[in-house]
């Protein structure tokens, strides 16, 4: 179809050009002027009248939009001799005759800037291929529909056209009274072409960062002198007049483009027919970058790849003009002190909607409400002042920040504390140096692009930042100069020439790739972006500066200056970032092959996918508690609870009422002792003894080896996962209660039912008594020493305490044996008798010891009838079932130790089910907490999961990782050019 519309085109031309529109003949080459000749003819023996080289001003172009344009100075042209100056109609055929200067002139100039602005605005285009299928496909197939040989032959000849045209030999007439009007018409041209010629100068430093190209025509035309005032006057205000139209034009093409790509943003947000949208450049660029800020320092990698770091002077105003390059207030703010706590990286973006987010976290905040610019200043101090550690005053922990809107230019910046030159109170004592190296580390990456920011208020002696730059960058191939708050210099500034210095490069030592003079407000915190932007033009409309040509127009307003930082570092993107992506083909090569040498036969799991392996181990062992038999939770919560209760029994309840003298008093003293022991400690200790249990189970699923599938690279993971998840659990606070219940039930039974649990019974306390006894034996054996046949085979002596004790003991245990009903304590005369008694053999005791040594002896004489009573208790059950009438035998004792192991087998029972049906589960519900909480725990993570296998995954990771989205964003870098 587009052929066969370009042949329209070509045959209605080809009719056009052979037609004379209305112009009778061609005048023959040889009868023009001889400045018409070599028009036409450049190659037309002229060299007579060659004029000398024209010097002309060059109206530079500004992107301010209401910025008034100074008057260009002609300077008088000297021209050549020139033939028939006596003939009129020599004279008249010329006048005619410079209408062509004026349409080729026209032409020329308004084509070159028709192409040049063209070009300019592809480039900000959007790539519409993707859109064609919005056009139906009726419009593709329409050369198949209609005819358009037909729709050629249809239209009328060339000469009708023509005569539609105006006759321009009439049209020439009418010029002949406008004598030498259209004589500087080659100024005009030039003009034109000079004002939409702006270049961008990346050339060496100290020069300006911008030119604009001065073109003219061939030395080889003459011009006639113009000697009239008022129409040189009158030249330059048509000058002037073009120069707005074409800047009108500009703007207006400029703000239709905006509205466009917002347009086309728009839709691609919504997504239309649910296409997926490719990322953008500059956020995989970005994202490139938030991984390699992870990655290992050690390789030295992360810092090979460009970004825009923004250094200044502490309250130079390098966060305004960050704010205005990113077109929102979006960073906190305040008088004199330090605000940048930490360094903030920036992703700037073209989007649909001026929104902003953080690299970890899903909510977008609305840059055109107050609020949310609010809230998003106050999340950026709490994460800066969480990023500080106690005892310092900057961090070097990066806050990642996009923000993305329409108009944006695309880049990376990096905002860097201020530096400073003196450590105020309540800073850290090194915060002058570390806020120097946080500058250096970044700014020590060759393709960092250094946004120096200087306050244009101060002293320029004063600055800290220049000398640092310089160091850094001291050929200033990659470091663009700012220089701010130009409005206060101009006022404060007794020199202005002084600010015309600074912008050359020609008062500070260091050098730059470009210079530029912005203004960022007033000072007022509550000043909007538009009002700011407003400000600056208005202050540089009227600005001397500009006026008496000490600053040029490129080089001022934050605008031209985000288009040169943008273009910068485009430039030294595209210029490193392949050689970037083939050190890390090295780097993974390494990787590889000295993971198969050490772990030829494990797969590379990184740290998360170790997290995770290890989680399901864990949770496995947890449910394996609920495969544990009720017989075997049954054993142990009884054996366990025993030997928790067994000293508050046999000390506390069975030896005092032991001491009665008759059974009713024993069980009047026992059930007393038992009711209080019930409601005030057996619960909780029941309960407490449960806990411990399932502890114990769980440690021992957790820590248990596997065989050959251990893994021991988890256990510092599952110990402080058990850990933390014993300390999160908390028993049931009703348990107690219910339990206390079912306590009292079972110790208020005396009705043995049986002798099989009459034999239980016996058994269950000669084992206590027996397990007392020796323990007792054992007491007894360290208070007096080793026996005669120990002293003999092992040669080990009795000390002089030993000895004492020994002594007490022999003359104790005939006390005893001569009163065999003897009461559980000594008597006062007892204590002393013993004394006198042991003094006469020569041995000084004190009454405390006495009193000692008799607690244990008197213990084990007890424990050892005890057990004689209980042998003799095997054939008591048939007495107890007639509640011992007619028989001196009496078991109350027995029948203690029956209820009391009944009432352990119900506790046990209980506590069985409670943990089998509700504190596993309870349990397994906390481990799983735990874990997720770990998971999102990257510290957490780093601290238990170790080892150089980890570490080597970790990297190999890491590094396929940068790779691949290396890979994939040079690839979209190629497709966009």
């Amino acid at each position: 179809m587009w052929r066969t519309r370009a042949a329209v085109a070509c045959v209605i031309c080809r009719s056009l050009a052979n037609s004379s529109y209305g112009i009778k003949r061609k005048s023959p080459l040889q009868n023009l002027h001889v400045v018409s000749r070599s028009i036409h003819h450049p190659y037309y023996p002229s060299s007579k009248f060659q004029r000398p080289p024209l010097r002309i001003s060059i109206k530079l172009f500004s992107s301010l939009n209401r910025l008034p344009l100074r008057k260009t100075k002609l300077l008088n042209v000297k021209h050549g001799y020139q033939f028939h100056r006596n003939f009129w109609l020599a004279r008249l055929a010329s006048r005619l005759l410079k209408v062509r200067y004026l349409i080729l002139g026209s032409a020329v100039g308004g084509g070159y800037t028709a192409k040049k602005t063209y070009d300019q605005w592809k480039d900000m285009m959007p790539d519409l291929n993707e859109y064609k299928w919005i056009v139906p496909d009726f419009v593709w197939e329409l050369d198949e529909h209609v005819d358009f040989e037909k729709l050629i032959k249809a239209l009328p000849d060339a000469d009708d056209l023509a005569k539609l045209l105006p006759d321009f030999d009439k049209i020439g007439e009418s010029f002949t009274s406008l004598k030498g009007f259209f004589s500087p018409g080659y100024n005009l041209v030039s003009e034109v072409i000079g004002a939409s010629d702006l270049l961008l100068l990346l050339g060496s430093p100290g020069e300006t960062a911008f030119r604009a190209t001065d073109q003219g025509y061939d030395n080889d035309k003459q011009f006639k002198k113009v000697s009239d005032k008022e129409k040189i006057d009158q030249l330059q205000e048509e000058l002037l007049r073009t120069q707005l139209k074409y800047q009108r034009m500009l703007e207006r093409l400029e703000k239709e483009n905006k509205e466009l790509r917002k347009l086309v943003l728009q839709r691609d947000d919504k997504g239309i027919h649910q296409r997926k949208l490719k990322k953008s450049l500059i956020d995989m660029y970005s994202e490139v970058l938030d991984i390699l800020s992870d990655y290992d320092a050690s390789y030295n990698t992360q810092d090979h790849l460009p970004r825009v770091v923004v250094v200044g002077d502490q309250s130079a105003g390098k966060t305004s003009v960050l704010e205005m390059i990113a077109q929102a207030r979006i960073f906190p703010r305040g008088s004199g002190e330090m605000m940048t706590r930490s360094p903030v990286k920036v992703t700037l973006s073209e989007g649909p909607h001026h929104v902003a987010l953080f690299k970890d976290s899903s909510r977008e905040f609305d840059l055109t409400k107050e609020e949310d610019l609010a809230a998003l200043r106050n999340e950026i101090e709490i994460r800066m002042r969480n990023s500080v550690k106690e005892g310092c005053t900057v961090s070097t922990e990066t806050i990642s920040l996009s923000v993305k809107g329409p108009g944006l230019q695309r880049m990376v910046l990096v905002d860097l504390p201020g530096v400073i030159s003196t450590v105020t109170s309540g800073m850290a004592p090194d915060t002058k140096e570390t806020i120097f190296s946080i500058s250096k580390a970044y700014m020590q990456n060759p393709n960092a692009i250094i946004l120096c920011i200087q306050d244009g208020s101060v002293d320029a002696e004063r600055s800290i930042v220049t000398d640092l730059v310089s160091q850094m960058d001291p050929q200033g191939k990659r470091t663009i100069f700012v220089l701010t708050k130009v409005d206060l210099a101009e006022k404060n500034v007794a020199s202005p020439s002084r600010i015309q210095q600074i912008i050359e490069g020609k008062l500070f030592p260091m050098k730059a790739l470009g210079y530029f003079a912005v203004v960022t407000g007033k000072g007022n915190s509550s000043e909007s972006i538009e009002s700011i932007k407003e400000y600056e033009e208005e202050f540089f409309q009227n600005s001397k500066l500009l006026k008496t040509c000490m600053l040029k127009a490129h080089q001022v307003t934050t605008k031209n200056l985000s288009l040169a930082v943008s273009d910068c570092f485009w430039k030294m993107v595209r210029e490193s970032v392949e050689q970037q992506a083939d050190a890390f083909k090295a780097t993974r090569f390494n990787l590889e092959t000295e993971w198969k040498n050490n772990y030829p036969r494990l797969r590379e799991l990184d740290r998360n996918e170790l997290f995770e392996k290890a989680k399901n181990e864990i949770l496995d062992e947890v449910i394996s508690l609920t495969q544990v038999t009720p017989k075997h939770w049954e054993e142990i919560l009884q054996k366990t609870l025993w030997e928790r209760v067994s000293t508050h029994v046999i000390e506390n309840i069975y030896l005092p009422a032991a001491q009665t003298m008759n059974s009713g008093t024993f069980n009047t003293t026992v059930d007393i002792k038992l009711k209080q022991w019930t409601d005030k400690q057996l619960p909780n200790k029941a309960v407490e003894v449960a806990w411990e249990t399932l502890q114990e189970e769980f440690s021992r699923f957790m820590t248990e080896p596997k065989g050959k599938e251990h893994d021991d690279i988890f256990d510092k993971l599952k110990q402080a996962v058990k850990e933390e998840s014993i300390k999160r659990h908390k028993w049931n606070e009703r348990a107690e209660d219910s339990l206390r219940v079912i306590q009292h039930n079972a110790l208020e039974d005396r009705s043995i039912s049986d002798k099989q649990q009459w034999d239980a019974a016996i058994h269950f306390m000669e084992e206590t008594l027996q397990s007392r006894l020796k323990d007792t034996e054992s007491v007894i054996e360290d208070m007096v020493g080793p026996d005669w046949k120990k002293r003999w085979l092992y040669w080990i002596g009795r000390t002089k305490e030993q000895n004492i004790r020994n002594e007490t003991k022999n003359e104790l245990e005939k006390l005893i044996k001569c009163s065999e009903e003897h009461a559980a304590y000594l008597a006062n005369d007892e204590v002393t008798t013993v004394r006198k008694n042991l003094e006469a053999r020569g041995v000084t005791v004190d009454p405390c010891l006495i009193k000692d040594t008799w607690h244990q002896i008197y213990r084990r004489y007890f424990l050892k009838t005890a057990l004689n009573h209980c042998n003799l208790c095997r054939r008591g059950f048939y007495y107890y079932q007639r509640h011992f009438v007619d028989s001196e035998l009496e078991c109350n004792d027995i029948v203690l130790f029956w209820r009391i192991q009944r009432m352990l087998a119900i506790t046990a029972n209980t506590l069985r089910q409670q943990l089998t049906n509700t504190e596993v589960r309870r349990l397994e519900k906390n481990v799983k907490e735990v874990l997720e909480d770990f998971a999102e725990d990257n510290e957490k993570k780093v601290k238990l999961l170790t080892g150089k296998r980890v570490q080597l995954a970790e990297d190999l990771k890491k590094v396929r990782e940068i790779q691949e989205k290396l890979e994939a964003f040079i690839e979209a870098l190629h497709q966009e050019k």
